[in-house]
C-alpha cells in the first residue's frame, strides 16, 4: 500500500488545451472582452453515476423514515436496516468510485463502460435488497421459494461482478501511478487495496452462508455473517475517505511533502483499523 514516490509534479497543458486557450484568447481580444476561464467538461458517465448514486442515497434515507414510522427490529435478516444501509453505502461508493477513477490512467471508453456496468449493478443490488425488505423476507441466503432463491442468487452474482469491476480499477491504480495533488496517488492506491479487503470479506460471508443454507442450517447462516460485518463496513469506504482527505489537504497552505505525510499517516491509521476489525473477526468466528 505504501507509495514512496515523491508528490506528483504539476502537469503541463496538452497541445489541444493550449490551442483551445489560444483560440479563446484571440477571440476575446478581437471582441475586446476578457477571456473566459477554461472549463472542464463533465463526462456523461460521471453525471450518470452522480445521479444514480444520489438516487440510491435518497432511497436509503427514505427507508430510514419508513423505519421511524413502521418500527420493527433494526438488526436481523429481516429489517428496514438493510435498505437503509445498502442504499447509503452503494450510493456513496458509486459516487466515490466515479470520482476517484478520474485520477486513474485508464482509457475513457473503458472507464465509461466499467462505470456503466458498476452503476447498473449497484441498482440491482439495492433494488433486490429493498424488494425483499418490503416483502418481509431475507434478501440474502433465502432459498425458501424459487423467487427468493432467484433474488439471492442474483445478489450473489451481482456481488461477484462488483469484485471484478473494482478489481480492474485497483489493478489499474497500481499499474500506472494515479494523477492528482500530493498524496492522491497514495490515497487512491490504498483506498482500492482496502476496498478489495472489504469485498473479499463480503464474498466470504456469502460463501459461508450459502454452505450453511445448503446443509440445512438456515438460521445459523443468518448469524454467521456477524463476525465479518465490522471488517466489511470499515473497509468499503477507504476509497472515499483517503482520497477526500488528500483533496482537502490540497486546499491548505501546507507544502507538498507535509500533505503527503498527512495522507500517509491517515493511511496507516486506516490500516490499523482494518487489521483490528480482522483480528476481532478471527477471534469471534
Amino acid at each position: 500500500m505504501a507509495d514512496m514516490h515523491p508528490p506528483t509534479p504539476r502537469l503541463r497543458p496538452t497541445a489541444a488545451t493550449a490551442t483551445a486557450t489560444a483560440t479563446a484568447t484571440a477571440t476575446a481580444t478581437s471582441t475586446g472582452s476578457a477571456p473566459a476561464p477554461a472549463r472542464f467538461p463533465v463526462c456523461r458517465i460521471d453525471a450518470l453515476c452522480l445521479t444514480v448514486g444520489l438516487v440510491l442515497v435518497g432511497s436509503g434515507l427514505a427507508h430510514l423514515l419508513v423505519f421511524a414510522v413502521d418500527g420493527g427490529p433494526w438488526t436481523g435478516p429481516v429489517s428496514w436496516r438493510k435498505p437503509v444501509t445498502f442504499g447509503l453505502s452503494f450510493g456513496v461508493t458509486l459516487v466515490a468510485t466515479a470520482w476517484v477513477t478520474s485520477y486513474l490512467r485508464v482509457g475513457p471508453r473503458l472507464r465509461a463502460a466499467l462505470l456503466g456496468v458498476f452503476a447498473a449493478d449497484c441498482v440491482v443490488e439495492v433494488g433486490g435488497i429493498t424488494l425483499q425488505a418490503w416483502r418481509g423476507v431475507p434478501s440474502h441466503l433465502d432459498m425458501e421459494t424459487p423467487f427468493d432463491t432467484a433474488v439471492s442468487l442474483t445478489l450473489a452474482v451481482g456481488g461477484a461482478v462488483l469484485v471484478a469491476l473494482l478489481g480492474v480499477f485497483a489493478v489499474a491504480s497500481f499499474r500506472h501511478r494515479p494523477t492528482g495533488p500530493a498524496g492522491m496517488p497514495l490515497a487512491v492506491r490504498s483506498g482500492f487495496a482496502v476496498l478489495l479487503v472489504g469485498l473479499a470479506s463480503g464474498a466470504v460471508m456469502i460463501a459461508r452462508g450459502v454452505v450453511l443454507t445448503r446443509t440445512g442450517h438456515q438460521e445459523a447462516a443468518y448469524h454467521s455473517t456477524a463476525p465479518l460485518k465490522p471488517l466489511h463496513a470499515v473497509s468499503l469506504h477507504a476509497v472515499l475517505v483517503l482520497p477526500a482527505l488528500a483533496l482537502l489537504l490540497s486546499r491548505t497552505s501546507w507544502n507538498e511533502r507535509t500533505r503527503w505525510r498527512a495522507v500517509a499517516l491517515a493511511t496507516g491509521c486506516y490500516g490499523v483499523a482494518v487489521v483490528g476489525a480482522a483480528v476481532w473477526a478471527a477471534l469471534t468466528w
